[in-house]
């Protein structure tokens, strides 16, 4: 999403403070593939019962939309006998395993895997055709890696330089990452690879998603602005967190909120800046209501 507001400042007369601006980002929140996820899944759901195998995306006013609806919640290694109508893969996607067992049981399958994801999946595969040892950069144990691995007992998930320095010092490996990783981490972590494993051939694809990337790319013009930022996502949302993190670590103050009743007055006391922007999983109409809530907060602290 492209858009950008600032509030007004105010002007008054000398020496009164100038209220509060209030910036939202040139890229963030929700992208095409949780946004048909989400379509998908309510149109299976008004077809009749089903389950979600997972969490469909990492954010919880759309867990709360989705129980409002009367969507099941089950997970992907469970017995298909225990699950409700359609099933639903998440965003996220599946190993080409659960995929399978799922598909034989009989049961309707809603594959809502993100296109992106689904090219991740698809770059592995060829790499491990290629004869290569499958590398994925990302978090070990989240659930889109975890899918990725799933089929290849041989992959290793690369979270810091400690885990390349772990690897065999001859080899053929074939990597990719987490569509989510920050770009300027996974490109490190490729570089380390090929300089201690100098014996090893490495081939790379880069599979980093294009709205991680602008939404990456965004907060860093958006910390040049303000100083203090509000991420708004899930907690257990990976891009979420990297939009957190890198806001710090370019020196803002930063909070994450899921959304607008967790922002406190207190923390914008003397601010003159404030920057906005989301997760890939969160609604456009929760960074709205951020939006406006610190407006509010502006208007009240002015």
């Amino acid at each position: 999403m492209k858009i950008r507001k600032t509030t007004r400042l105010d002007r008054g007369g000398a020496g009164r403070r100038r209220r509060m601006r209030v910036r939202l980002a040139s890229h963030y929140g929700m992208c095409f593939g949780v946004r048909d996820a989400l379509r998908a899944t309510h149109a299976a759901a008004a077809e009749g019962p089903v389950t979600v195998l997972g969490q469909l995306v990492h954010n919880p006013v759309v867990d709360e939309d989705l129980e409002r609806i009367g969507a099941g919640r089950g997970e992907p290694d469970a017995d298909p006998g225990a699950a409700e109508g359609a099933v639903v893969f998440t965003a996220h996607g599946v190993s080409d395993r659960v995929r399978r067992r799922w598909q034989g049981s009989g049961r309707r399958v809603v594959d809502t895997t993100c296109p992106l994801v689904a090219k991740a999946h698809t770059a592995l595969a060829g790499l491990v055709g290629a004869g290569y040892r499958p590398l994925v950069i990302g978090h070990r144990g989240h659930v889109e890696v975890d899918g990725l691995v799933g089929d290849y007992p041989e992959a290793v998930v690369i979270e810091s330089f400690r885990d390349v320095l772990r690897l065999p010092s001859e080899g053929r490996f074939g990597v990719v990452s987490q569509t989510t990783q920050p770009r300027d981490r996974v490109a490190q972590l490729v570089e380390q690879l090929r300089r201690s494993r100098p014996g090893c051939e490495v081939k790379f694809v880069d599979t980093v998603c294009q709205p991680t990337k602008d939404r990456q790319a965004a907060l860093v013009e958006l910390c040049r602005e303000c100083e203090f930022v509000v991420v708004v996502g899930g907690p257990n949302s990976n891009n979420t967190g990297e939009l957190l993190g890198r806001a710090r670590s370019l020196g803002a103050r930063a909070v994450r909120v899921s959304r607008p009743d967790e922002l406190r007055r207190r923390w914008f006391r003397g601010v003159a800046s404030v920057g906005v922007t989301a997760g890939t999983s969160t609604l456009d109409e929760t960074v709205r209501g951020v939006f406006d809530r610190l407006q509010r907060i502006a208007a009240d602290l002015g």
